[in-house]
């Protein structure tokens, strides 16, 4: 543990004025030092037992709900509910995500902050969302004897070749873990060939595919789509969750197309928000208006039949934890992250509202999706960013290709729900007796 705690702080010296940079410049952070570097995480007096959650990120914080709904479901007020992430962005929406537990930051995993956390939560369960191996802190639960469970597992080719190549080393961190739920039975082999032992391990399917909202008409969608102006007669094109250089072309793409589609609006999601202002700059660089989600207020843009109030056609969604409803609108939806070296971005939340689904070659993040959408024909992948225009053009002219790819796309993700109430399941049987 010592040997860590001092590789942690030569890594976090050397990365220090990259931290520095970012907190002067994004305000990234800027928060939760004292429960990140110290572990000074709250307690409680209720003398309720606790169970921890922890989810990294946005993504992982949206998945996460749906689990913890159930779970609360299943046990009453049994248990006080602890939600941690590691990041600005996860925290402001766990924050609004889970309003009745108590939600903070994740400590670094240096010993004195893994072990000052755990005595402070002191939980029943720790459980943690995909892969989350930080060896201090599994040790840590170890030690105090709190049993650990990783849910949703997954383990990329990148990862389980790494893992493998210092087998002798991680062995001892998976095979403390009292349960692995695995998204897939390729997933599960490869844990229990890790360390895992083989009656703690499940494939028990990818909480992605549950909690997924299939409805158009939900009532987020809806607002959006009045503050949007987005009216019956518009086709819709969302490029979400995407990088540099993905909004560009897909703006380069819209403003060709729109030439024989009038009627075609164009939204842009940035993947992070430093990047917000960024890629507001190159629309309106070129001249165009464009609609920014955060300084429109939800009556401002209102617009009824009579009313001839104009809103633009480019609209920038500059907001976090709106995008999973945002999705709803879009006819035509292009999933970022896959033209870089990201490994592209979870598509089933398009996919589960009918849209066309597209995006690039570079997906290994969500290989198994992206083999289900293909083998289903419910998706086109794009091999250079050229094809995007002509892929879209011919999905705008095609109205029956267009819509029988998302008729696809969304029995894709109806026929692979249930993983939730298997975790779930699991779960409850790792909680110690009333």
């Amino acid at each position: 543990m010592w040997l860590l705690n001092g590789i942690y702080s030569i890594l976090l010296g050397a990365l220090s004025p990259v931290i520095l940079w970012r907190a002067f410049r994004h305000g990234r952070y800027r928060r939760g030092w004292p429960e990140k570097f110290f572990g000074n995480l709250p307690t409680s007096t209720s003398g309720v037992p606790a169970v921890w959650f922890h989810a990294v990120s946005v993504g992982e914080v949206i998945q996460l709900q749906k689990v913890v709904e159930q779970f609360r479901k299943a046990t009453g007020d049994r248990f006080r509910i602890v939600v941690t992430t590691s990041t600005d962005t996860g925290y402001d929406l766990a924050i609004s995500r889970f309003p009745d537990c108590c939600v903070t930051w994740f400590p670094l995993d240096f010993s004195w902050a893994a072990s000052r956390a755990l005595q402070r939560i002191n939980p029943v369960l720790v459980v943690l969302f995909e892969l989350e191996l930080w060896p201090n802190f599994l040790i840590t639960c170890r030690r105090r004897a709190i049993p650990t469970a990783l849910i949703n597992a997954r383990i990329s080719d990148r990862s389980y070749s790494g893992y493998r190549k210092i087998h002798w080393l991680v062995e001892p961190l998976f095979r403390g873990f009292a349960l692995a739920a695995a998204q897939t039975q390729e997933y599960a082999d490869r844990l229990r060939s890790l360390g895992v032992s083989p009656d703690r391990c499940r494939m028990t399917g990818s909480v992605k595919f549950d909690g997924v909202n299939c409805d158009r008409d939900n009532p987020t969608t809806q607002k959006l789509r009045a503050l949007f102006g987005i009216s019956p007669g518009d086709q819709v094109l969302i490029a979400g969750s995407t990088q540099d250089p993905e909004e560009q072309m897909a703006l380069n793409a819209w403003r060709e197309l729109q030439k024989t589609h009038p009627h075609l609006k164009l939204i842009l999601v940035p993947r992070h928000r430093e990047r917000f202002d960024e890629v507001a700059a190159a629309v309106t660089g070129t001249g165009l208006p464009l609609l920014r989600r955060s300084r429109s207020s939800d009556s401002q843009f209102m617009r009824s039949d009579s009313s001839h109030e104009q809103v633009p056609d480019v609209i920038l969604l500059d907001t976090i934890g709106e995008l999973s409803a945002c999705w709803g609108m879009a006819d035509i939806a292009f999933v970022g992250g896959s033209f870089g070296a990201r490994g592209g971005q979870n598509m089933l939340e398009p996919a589960a509202y009918g849209a066309a689904v597209l995006f690039g070659p570079n997906t290994w993040n969500f290989r198994d999706i992206v083999s289900q959408l293909l083998s289903a024909g419910a998706a086109i992948q794009l091999k250079v960013p050229a094809d995007f225009q002509s892929q879209v053009g011919r999905l705008l002219n095609d109205t029956e290709f267009r819509q029988r790819l998302g008729q696809a796309a969304r029995s894709v993700v109806m026929s692979q729900q249930g993983a939730i109430d298997n975790t779930v399941r699991l779960l409850l049987t790792l909680l110690p007796k009333p």
